[in-house]
């Protein structure tokens, strides 16, 4: 029989999966909300409110497994178990439930396997790719230069940037300045560690994954309900993006829900990733990017195919 695959990705704020034929094609995806570093940047544990949460979702999806005779799988982990004392006991019953291989990630693998995925099936282009993953907990930019893989891993994510900085209401002057401050000194951090960054100002073609930038694909798009192929290889200005940034910050959470094309679980922490967005474009001079649907599910079923 034919390797059926599976990538499972629980990230900081959802629990995605991807089950691939054994030539790589979709045969499944689905992504729940589960918030599992709700609280952690405080308390440094994973509640057992958050850990129930990814259970329940995890169990969910071995079903899909089964159903699909996946034959091998890999559940990653990310910022969120990294940062918690009892991520090994979220792990251990991750695999329990599952039946996979489940670890966390480095924030060089992370942004290895996302690069992986993200470029497959994009055209060539004569400028630096740089990736730029915005999660819960983290961002990683990734880029190829030199023949060399150049990562970072940044202590910035919608959820980590609103629960320490921004909040999830409207926002206030004071809490604007907290997270640009927040956001520019983590960017100082990511151009100290890896110098390469400058060469990309003003000179690269930059890629957005994850959920920040596939939910405001969707807002700018107006789509009522998830059009894969309205979203990936969305075209994005940073006008665009300074729009969505300043309009949704002027709203409360129950008003941005109302708006076609957010996803529920995503509108008290949005604005956050947006404004992570917003500062990292601007530190390239980017005027655009590049919406990929296709990220470290995608690189993760291709690492486990012959």
């Amino acid at each position: 029989m034919a390797d059926v695959v599976a990538a499972l990705d629980c990230g900081s704020n959802s629990t995605r999966l991807l089950i691939a034929s054994s030539s790589n094609v979709a045969l499944r995806r689905e992504m729940r909300i589960t918030r599992l570093s709700q609280g952690v940047d405080s308390s440094g544990t994973l509640t057992r409110e958050a850990l129930q949460r990814s259970y329940d979702v995890l169990g969910e999806y071995r079903a899909y497994m089964d159903e699909l005779e996946v034959q091998r799988g890999l559940l990653v982990a990310t910022s969120a178990v990294r940062d918690a004392t009892n991520g090994p006991e979220f792990l251990q019953r991750a695999h329990d439930i599952t039946g996979v291989e489940a670890r966390i990630l480095t924030g060089n693998e992370e942004a290895t396997l996302s690069y992986s995925g993200a470029t497959a099936d994009l055209a060539p282009d004569v400028r630096p790719t740089l990736i730029i993953d915005i999660g819960g907990g983290s961002t990683e930019l990734a880029v190829v230069l030199h023949d060399t893989m150049h990562s970072y891993s940044m202590q910035l994510g919608c959820v980590r940037v609103t629960e320490r900085a921004l909040g999830s209401g409207v926002v206030r002057p004071d809490s604007d300045a907290a997270a640009r401050t927040m956001i520019a000194g983590e960017l100082e951090k990511a151009w100290k560690a890896e110098p390469v960054f400058e060469e990309l100002v003003g000179n690269v073609r930059l890629i957005g994954l994850a959920g920040t930038v596939a939910t405001l694909a969707q807002l700018d798009a107006g789509l009522v309900t998830y059009d894969r192929n309205a979203v990936h290889h969305r075209v994005i200005t940073k006008e665009t993006v300074d729009e969505w940034r300043d309009t949704l910050g002027r709203e409360t959470p129950q008003e941005r829900l109302a708006r076609p094309g957010m996803v529920a679980g995503r509108e008290d922490v949005l604005t956050a990733g947006l404004y992570v967005l917003d500062a990292v474009m601007e530190r390239l001079h980017a005027n655009e990017l590049l919406s990929s649907e296709n990220d470290i599910l995608d690189g993760i079923t291709l690492s486990l195919l012959p």
